[in-house]
């Protein structure tokens, strides 16, 4: 029988979240919709899920046609649509391999794997340390805690997971040093998200590059949050051309249904072979059919041009934003549609006095509030999200003019 010390009217959540007093209905493009019809602009789409934003009509369509046809049947069996997927996701793309997934943080538990099997394979199973950097986030299972390295979400959790050497962001003597003849690969977010909307300068990511080839090492991104047109690019690594061996996606390819992937180069997923890796719902017909609407919107010629057009006109409008708020805004961060505004005041308290305003944004690590609106976002779109940055930035200032209490 169930405990009697949880009342009716709480929650019987984990209370992991600490949950916004706002609940959504429905949504319409880049509007998230209340019960009782409120209306807020959506900025931060389900944490940069929501890439062709609320209820897409194209997406809904291949939801329902496919629910009605079937849904599941595990990875036993053929999967039709699931390799049109990722053959469609390697033409675009460096890569020649993919395993489906349902989340991000399986990409990567699939990623980190297969950079250890890799050497595994060729004889060298010593080489199975990860080299990851300061501030990332690269998910929330033991594995993945352990190679984002934040104290934050390892506390508690038992012995952290072995295999995972942190550097400082941007560092190159550390770099140079934390490789040895254990290292196996290098892991990296092009642009950290949760760690502070951090770009990776091009020269780093070269130089990445460089150190894998020289050394024999495996490079691996981490584009959870930079892929699928968000930046401007259908990948963030298409900015630098710098290519890696292995990829982990999720977030905007399944444009709100959940779907992750991992991506490698046929010589990086050679180690891989049959029984050693398995997922009983990844690549399932219903997040395949959706996968593959949105790549029939983001692949269409001139929608990621678009994508860049918009959001260059927005980062400029944030630079004047800032100017206007001095001493609530310090820095534009970010790229294409992933951009990030360091702050001098808490960003909790921005983040609430922009939902007071009716505009949703997510907060951030390094007091940085994220703005991460549908792809599909236009002029009028972006015209009223500043109007609402603003407003929120006036009434954080105006927190700032009250005299301290007595």
């Amino acid at each position: 029988m169930s405990s009697a010390s949880v009342s009716a009217n709480s929650s019987v959540l984990l209370p992991t979240y600490a949950r916004a007093p706002v609940a959504f209905e429905r949504g319409e493009g880049a509007w998230a919709i209340t019960a009782d019809g409120q209306r807020y602009l959506d900025f931060g789409a389900g944490i940069a899920v929501n890439a062709l934003g609320h209820a897409h009509p194209h997406l809904v369509k291949a939801l329902t046609e496919q629910a009605q046809r079937i849904w599941h049947t595990s990875n036993l069996y053929s999967m039709p649509d699931g390799e049109k997927l990722a053959r469609r996701l390697c033409e675009a793309t460096f890569a020649e391999r993919v395993f489906f997934t349902n989340s991000g943080a399986e990409a990567n538990e699939c990623a980190i794997k297969m950079a250890r099997k890799y050497h595994a394979a060729q004889g060298h199973p010593e080489r199975y340390r990860i080299v990851t950097f300061e501030g990332a986030f690269h998910g929330r299972t033991l594995a993945t805690i352990a190679a984002g390295g934040q104290q934050k979400y390892i506390d508690g959790f038992g012995p952290k997971v072995d295999g995972f050497d942190q550097v400082p962001f941007d560092d190159e003597k550390a770099l140079r040093a934390a490789i040895t003849p254990e290292t196996a690969a290098l892991m990296i977010e092009p642009i950290q998200g949760e760690g502070g909307l951090r770009s990776v300068p091009m020269r780093f990511l070269k130089l990445l590059r460089e150190l894998c080839d020289e050394h024999g090492l495996l490079l691996i991104f981490d584009e959870i949050q930079t892929g699928v047109g968000r930046t401007g690019k259908f990948f963030a690594y298409e900015h630098n051309g710098v290519a890696p061996d292995i990829m982990a996606i999720a977030k905007g390819i399944g444009g709100g249904f959940p779907m992750g992937a991992c991506l490698a180069t046929e010589a990086a997923a050679a180690g891989m072979v049959l029984g050693t890796h398995g997922t009983t719902f990844g690549g399932n017909p219903l997040a395949m059919a959706v996968g593959n609407a949105v790549l029939d919107v983001i692949l269409e010629p001139g929608f990621i041009e678009r994508v860049a057009q918009v959001s260059l006109r927005l980062k400029q409008s944030l630079a004047e934003l800032k100017d206007k708020h001095p001493d609530v805004i310090e820095e534009i961060r970010g790229q294409g549609l992933m951009l990030g505004l360091k702050l001098r005041t808490p960003n909790t308290d921005f983040v609430a006095e922009a939902r007071a305003a009716g505009l949703l944004v997510v907060a951030a690590g390094d007091n940085v509030v994220r703005l991460l609106p549908p792809l599909i976002i236009g002029d009028a779109e972006v015209s009223e999200a500043l109007a609402r940055l603003d407003k929120a930035a006036s009434a954080v200032e105006a927190t700032l003019a009250r005299p301290a209490a007595e």
